[in-house]
């Protein structure tokens, strides 16, 4: 089921900064999705590589964290024929004006019951490494998402606040909304709201870099497990300073172009999508 998007989608998302879209997987590959956690989080890696972020362990991690793998999409087929589909690279690309998308990284979030929050942030403020530092994310539901489940949650219009740092604590953070609250007075709007997205599995929420999100504990008796697919410009370059300390090391010496074997493009205007995918 692609995604295709509408005049009034593309309008609702000028508005919001970010937009829902029901339907974008078929049951049969959401149960493929949901299969490949345990292995993903025990270390069984289907192609032989580690991810590149893997941020929680059952040996060392606190029970009640968030827990996150990135660019699973390096280690898993399954989650990589889903995060590098080519209807996302369009969209990703049509809503921000891009001639085309490539994939920045991917997530795999997985929220048992109990697991805290997730700080509220921009994903821009993570790409001073590339230019243009501006992503754009694909976020895919494996769970029915409740409010009080923690779900993602969005500031509707906060796309076209200022840019502000990356927060102080990503993971558990006491406050989520800390940074959330500071932003919202220097960009004038104290009186913000946060709409908890309820959406059935199988759904995807398309969203702005600077949209501001988060996700709270979940409370809920069941666990919130999603996908997330982070693009970037088809045009995107390494910035000729800024250092990403996991991803500026796929930069070649000498050059600022992004290669397609850690960066593949997943639509083009022109037709072009990366031959391996």
């Amino acid at each position: 089921m692609a995604i295709s998007l509408k005049q009034a989608q593309i309008d609702t998302f000028a508005e919001t900064g970010f937009l829902v879209v029901e339907g974008m997987l078929y049951k049969a590959d959401v149960e493929a999705a949901r299969s490949r956690f345990e292995p993903l989080f025990a270390g069984e890696f289907e192609t032989g590589l580690r991810p590149d972020e893997w941020n929680w362990r059952a040996d060392a991690s606190p029970a009640d964290h968030t827990r996150q793998i990135c660019n699973a999409w390096k280690s898993d087929l399954t989650l990589r024929r889903i995060v590098t589909r080519e209807d996302i690279g369009q969209a990703c690309a049509e809503l921000r004006g891009w001639p085309g998308a490539r994939i920045n990284q991917d997530n795999v979030i997985w929220k048992p019951p109990g697991a805290r929050a997730l700080g509220f942030h921009q994903d821009d403020s993570y790409q001073d490494w590339i230019l243009p530092n501006e992503m754009m994310t694909c976020w895919i539901v494996l769970d029915d998402t409740r409010a009080n489940q923690g779900t993602i949650e969005y500031v509707p219009g906060s796309h076209v606040w200022p840019l502000s740092d990356p927060i102080e604590r990503f993971h558990a953070p006491e406050d989520p909304a800390v940074e959330l609250r500071a932003a919202a007075r220097n960009a004038g709007h104290e009186d913000f709201e946060t709409l908890a997205i309820e959406v059935p599995a199988g759904s995807c929420v398309l969203h702005h870099g600077r949209t501001w999100h988060g996700s709270r504990n979940n409370h809920g008796p069941a666990p919130r497990r999603a996908l997330v697919a982070h693009c970037m410009s088809s045009e995107a370059r390494f910035h000729p300073r800024n250092v990403s300390p996991i991803y500026s090391r796929y930069k070649r010496q000498g050059s600022e172009e992004m290669d397609e074997s850690f960066f593949p493009i997943l639509w083009r205007q022109d037709g072009y999508r990366t031959s391996w995918l």
